[in-house]
Formats: C-alpha cells, structure tokens, sequence
C-alpha cells in the first residue's frame, strides 16, 4: 500500500525548442525516464512542446494528439504523473490546455482562464470557464497556468478545496521577481502548498525565460529552488503532516469571505 503521508514532485525546468513538437516531445520523454522511480509528479513547463507560439492553425492538437498521447506513455512507463500545459484545439477553438496525466491512463484537463493580451495570447486562444482539482494520492490538487497566478480570486481555496496549487509558466525574466512574490503570497494565503515551473532560454519571440521554479510550504517558507537560468529538475517531497497542522493551529480559513465569480 502506497504511503499518502507524503508527495514526491519534481520540477523539470528547461528550455523549449521553438514550435517542434516531436523534438520536444523526445526532449523532455529523456528527462522523464531519468525520474524512474524517484518521483510521484513530474511538473512541465507551459506549451512545453511548442513554446508560447501564436500559430495556434498549425500546431494545435486534439486530446488523442501526439502530445498527450507520448505524455500518457511518460506516465505508463514510468510510473508517476505528469502536469503541464499544451496548444490545443477543440470544436473549432483553440485553448491554452493543462493537463494531469496518471499512471494508470486517468486524464484531467484545465484551460487557461486569463489570457496574456501583452503577448496576443487572447488573440488566438480562447478562455477557461472552469477550474481543475485533481484527486492524486490522496492529495488534492489544482493546476493553474501563468498569468493566472496574477488573479487571487482564481485561486481561492474555499474550504481547503485543495492541498497543493501548481502553476506552469513561460514568465518572463523581466518579471521574475513578481513571480517569486507571488508564488509566496498564493501559498500564505490559500494555506496550501505551491509548486510554480517555469522555462528557461529565449524564444523566436525575443522573450527570455529565467526559470526560478519553487516550492513553498503553506506557511510561505521556500523549500526548493531550481536556480535561474540553468536546464535543472528538482525532486522536493511535501508532507501531509505540516500542512494539517498549519490548519488545525491557524484556521483562517474558517474566515474566509464568501464570494462567486460571474464567467
């Protein structure tokens, strides 16, 4: 029997070879078999087989596409599962699509609710309407994508809805210190756990990644760090124990405003 006391996650940080789906899908399926046995979540970064590309007519893909089908295979054969984002197309619209792939073929889905006008992302892509928690090992989990993490409201977890909030980015160098600080505060006031993955390199956009991919604790403690600038994948394991503590001791939760969101 599986121990859910604990979570194994690990943050594949690297680069993206611009708009090449296969390069990339064998790209990252090597950095995926290295975890073998060492990991219960591996984390992507954001559109990891295209990059942040627009040209959403010729690279985006069905959930039966190549995408997610070596994704499901990366789960299969190495027993953990796998969360990121992909360009997808669906009933004549596109979507900036998460996903969280479990071994045993589970497949969940989250499209990205705010899009980066900056980059002409909503241009090209069409909005979420609804968000993802996934039940994994015991653990609730929800996937969020970038710009999100910028909306609170989004995020709120109402009733400890979840455990542990992920974010899968391309964000931008110039912006990096934005990105720690906000991953801190979704962490400190959700009470929850946060893994936030980002890419590294520069595209065919002229946009530079930095990484910097994260853990906090629910208290918004730093617990790993993947560096800035450097192809790194991180293994951090959380523990049920100290967040169940965190609420029992310091139930703000209990205070939280009731609010609904009008999409």
């Amino acid at each position: 029997m599986k121990d859910f006391s604990s979570l194994r996650i690990s943050m594949i940080q690297s680069h993206i070879v611009w708009e090449d789906v296969d390069e990339n899908v064998c790209y990252y399926g090597e950095l995926m078999r290295r975890l073998k046995g060492k990991t219960d979540l591996a984390v992507l970064p954001e559109l990891f087989t295209t990059g942040l590309s627009m040209r959403v007519e010729d690279l985006s893909e069905s959930n039966d596409g190549k995408t997610i089908a070596a994704v499901k295979k990366y789960a299969r054969d190495y027993d953990f599962a796998v969360t990121g984002s992909f360009m997808a197309s669906d009933n004549g619209k596109y979507f900036n699509r998460g996903f969280f792939i479990t071994p045993d073929g589970q497949e969940f889905y989250y499209d990205k609710r705010h899009l980066f006008g900056m980059a002409g992302e909503d241009k090209c892509f069409s909005q979420g309407t609804s968000r993802l928690i996934v039940d994994y090992q015991g653990w609730k989990i929800c996937l969020m994508v970038c710009y999100d993490l910028r909306f609170p409201v989004w995020s709120r977890n109402t009733d400890n809805a979840y455990d542990v909030l992920i974010y899968v980015a391309n964000w931008a160098e110039s912006r990096r210190k934005v990105w720690k600080s906000l991953l801190q505060a979704r962490a400190i006031e959700n009470m929850c756990y946060v893994c936030g993955v980002n890419r590294i390199g520069v595209d065919a956009r002229e946009f530079t990644y930095h990484g910097g991919s994260l853990i906090y604790s629910p208290k918004g403690k730093k617990l790993f760090d993947a560096g800035e600038k450097e192809a790194k994948t991180v293994t951090g394991v959380i523990k049920r124990a100290d967040l169940e503590k965190l609420r029992a001791k310091f139930p703000a939760w209990m205070d939280a405003d009731i609010f609904e969101l009008k999409l």
